[in-house]
């Protein structure tokens, strides 16, 4: 049997020092579809628009008269701008999703992470790009394997397929380092897959990291 669930959403509740909950709201049944919707309109938005910066994590909280917005990013900077500019910028643009007819409040929050390679997300995104540069795959692979074991991990497996290397016939390879217990859960996992489309075709990056 494959690992069907996603290790991150398994964990939850299990592991109080591993990773959060992506939204913390309440809702009734008239308006929970419609805050659903708006939370991935916001997502999909800041993700496009603040790649650069390196996401980590987008958590949105909702109260009666505020939207609490945290973005865990690589690289603040890019976020805040000069003086904050930047993210006066990104609540304005915020606010026009959302509606100007809402009287709630929006406030943005930005957390640095320190540790980019002990985060799946941008170790797997990272790989994706370097595949659509035409880096060879193994060296992409191996290369983040060895530095986000070096920043601290336990072990890492990163999962490729698709057409790789531009074959002809879509195949799968996995490429492991230390352990990556996926059957317990006091283990402490980061998971992210995306894809990364090549000259080729589409290739998909799956990344398991064991943090403890």
């Amino acid at each position: 049997m494959g690992q069907k669930i996603n290790p991150v959403g398994f964990r939850l509740e299990q592991i109080k020092s591993g990773p959060q909950w992506q939204s913390a709201w309440f809702a009734s049944k008239k308006k929970y579809p419609q805050l659903v919707v708006e939370d991935k309109k916001i997502r999909d938005f800041i993700s496009k628009k603040l790649y650069s910066a390196g996401i980590v994590a987008i958590r949105i909280e909702r109260s009666v008269k505020k939207i609490k917005i945290i973005l865990v990013v690589s690289r603040p900077g890019l976020v805040i701008g000069r003086g904050g500019k930047e993210l006066e910028q990104l609540k304005k643009d915020i606010i026009k999703i959302i509606g100007k007819g809402v009287k709630q409040s929006v406030d943005v929050q930005v957390e640095e992470w320190k540790q980019p390679d002990l985060s799946a997300k941008l170790i797997a995104e990272k790989i994706a790009y370097q595949l659509t540069k035409r880096t060879p795959y193994r060296r992409a692979v191996l290369s983040a394997m060895e530095r986000s074991i070096s920043a601290g991990a336990k072990g890492i497996k990163v999962i490729l397929s698709g057409r790789i290397n531009g074959a002809e016939i879509g195949r799968r390879e996995k490429f492991s380092q230390g352990t990556v217990p996926l059957s317990t859960l006091k283990s402490r996992l980061d998971y992210h897959e995306c894809p990364s489309l090549t000259r080729s075709g589409y290739i998909g990056v799956k990344v398991y990291l064991c943090l403890s």
